[in-house]
């Protein structure tokens, strides 16, 4: 319970928005790494995803770049592209290793996301004479937004919490105090460091959950979720 108490002492301490290491500018590094890896990763994944999804093809070698994505260790690669980069490149490195972390989640989520829709859907939409490209951004794009806001909250909360991890190649973010606590057995200020990772992360779920319930179409809504969609988003989980 000290060590708890120490922890929130900590934590609402004035001095913690003040300095070079205040918590507002640590918060800033922390969503400033997150939000431009997340963004890389999707303007990669998700057009992939989209393309998988759509013609039915390459679903195979997209879970498995995904899994062997997932398995490289981030610190690890995080400290061979420093020293493969160059101390001076030490942003970039940081921001390949988180990108490569949220590719897997955001991939799955495109392609799971058109995999979910009713295949007499799509064929009704032929049917009446749309294009390809109509069919794309009228009919699997809305309906499979649900599923890729659930890869993208899978993709911000392991990146969030990653982004830790640039502290140990000195460029801040929570991490910061919680490495510089370790050195010097602060373990009430590791403790409030980690509050803040976890108070960070939930609190992005949360606005991203909401996001994922609006976008559901509300006939969909409405007639609740099918047999399908659930296997599929069951699908998108155990891949993420």
């Amino acid at each position: 319970m000290d060590l708890f108490t120490g922890a929130l002492a900590w934590i609402f301490s004035p001095d913690r928005l003040t300095g070079t290491d205040a918590l507002p500018i640590l918060f800033a590094q922390q969503l400033y790494y997150t939000f431009l890896s997340v963004l890389i990763a999707a303007l990669i994944a998700v057009p992939l995803g989209w393309l998988i999804g759509h013609t039915g093809r390459g679903r195979e070698v997209a879970v498995a770049i995904s899994g062997a994505a997932r398995a490289i260790p981030s610190f690890g690669l995080l400290i061979f592209l420093v020293l493969l980069l160059g101390v001076l490149h030490k942003p970039e490195a940081a921001v390949i290793t988180f990108v490569l972390l949220g590719i897997p989640p955001l991939l799955a989520g495109a392609y799971t996301g058109f995999e979910a829709i009713d295949r007499r859907t799509i064929d009704a939409a032929r049917a009446v004479g749309m294009t390809e490209w109509q069919i794309l951004w009228k009919v699997e794009v809305p309906l499979g937004l649900p599923l890729l806001l659930g890869g993208l909250r899978s993709a911000v909360l392991q990146v969030v919490a990653t982004v830790t991890i640039a502290a140990y190649v000195n460029l801040g973010g929570l991490g910061l105090p919680i490495i510089t606590a370790l050195n010097l057995r602060q373990y009430d200020v590791v403790l409030g460091g980690a509050i803040l990772v976890a108070a960070l992360a939930l609190v992005l779920d949360a606005i991203l959950a909401l996001a994922q319930w609006a976008s559901v179409p509300r006939g969909v809504r409405q007639h609740g979720t099918s047999r399908r969609e659930r296997r599929a988003a069951a699908s998108a989980l155990a891949v993420t």
